[in-house]
Formats: C-alpha cells, structure tokens, sequence
C-alpha cells in the first residue's frame, strides 16, 4: 500500500513539474495517431468497429496559441455487418479505407489544454451494398472522393507531446452506396 501511495504521488509531481506549452516559435512537422470506435449507420448498415487514423504534416505559428498547418495520412474505419433484417439478403460486410489530405489548427485555450480542428479531402476505398431493383443485392466496391471533418480537445504535456479525444466524420458513397462513417478516437501526437 506504500508503494502505490509512493507511486502516486510521485507520478503526480511528474506531471506538475512539466514545462507549460505554447505554440510560439513551434512551427514544425508532426505525427500523429488515433484509435478508437468507428459507426456506420446508414442504409442496411448499422454497426461499430474499431478504427484507426495516422497523420504527418505541418505546421505553421500564426498567433502566439495558433498553430495552422497541413496533414496527410490513413484512416481505416473498420468492417461493419448488415442490419439483421438484411441477414441473408446477400450484401455482406461493408468497409471503408482511404487516404486523407487537408488542413488543421491547434489552438491552445491554456498553456496546456487545446481545441483542434481538420478538414479536407477522403479518397476512399469503398466497399458495401444496397438492395437493388426486385429486391436484389448490389454490390460495390469501388474509389470514392468526398470529404472528412473533425474536431478535438486535448492536453499537451510539452512542446513536443499531447494527447487528445476526437471526433472525427467521413463522406464516401459512389454507386449507389452511400455511407457517413464517424470515429471517436483517443490520439497521441509528437511534433518535432
């Protein structure tokens, strides 16, 4: 029991004894990653998933808690199945992949916590499918180039360091398929 109060208290020091953050003179590139549960509820779909993104770019200080800059990267939103009432209907898993490029701010509200936000181009793989004419199962699978949206909130542990939540939204449909999946991730990032 003294060893974990020990513990504690000493992992607590840590954190008080870290240099605040600032955005000034930080300009520079980044990497970044999230992980976390993927929704598709759209057409004969309605599921979770895990999800992932990765992300590299840069930015650029434009005010002293302002930080704008440019990203591109990966994000897999998982496999979801069809609504049970499409069991048997033919359409199978439905997943969405692709690559991102776009734009992203970082603005610090304290000198540790910020908001984020990103926006920009998804060039999807898409794969699902639809209930055709007579009731027939059509398949896609296909490239889709639409758009992606997010938002954030975080802490940064330095300069260097931070580590956020998100929520992030995804455009794709081609061919009749048309799907929104979202991803509410935890993310770490590193700024060189």
């Amino acid at each position: 029991m003294k060893n974990a109060v020990l513990a504690i208290a000493l992992a607590t020091a840590g954190l008080i004894a870290l240099p605040a953050a600032h955005a000034a003179d930080n300009s520079g590139f980044f990497v970044n990653g999230n992980i976390g549960q993927s929704n598709l509820s759209k057409g004969a779909y309605d599921d979770n998933d895990t999800g992932y993104a990765a992300n590299v770019g840069y930015r650029w200080a434009v005010a002293p808690n302002l930080l704008l800059g440019v990203e591109g990267g990966y994000a897999d939103l998982g496999s979801v199945s069809p609504k049970s009432a499409f069991n048997g209907a033919g359409l199978g898993d439905a997943s969405i992949k692709g690559w991102t490029l776009g734009a992203n701010g970082h603005f610090n509200v304290t000198d540790n916590w910020y908001v984020s936000g990103r926006a920009g181009f998804f060039r999807a793989d898409l794969k699902g499918g639809y209930l055709g004419a007579a009731g027939l199962p059509v398949r896609v699978d296909d490239s889709s180039n639409k758009w992606y949206a997010g938002a954030g909130f975080g802490y940064d542990f330095s300069n260097n360091l931070s580590v956020g939540l998100n929520y992030d939204y995804y455009k794709a449909d081609k061919n009749g398929v048309s799907f929104n999946p979202d991803l509410v991730s935890v993310s770490a990032e590193y700024r060189f």
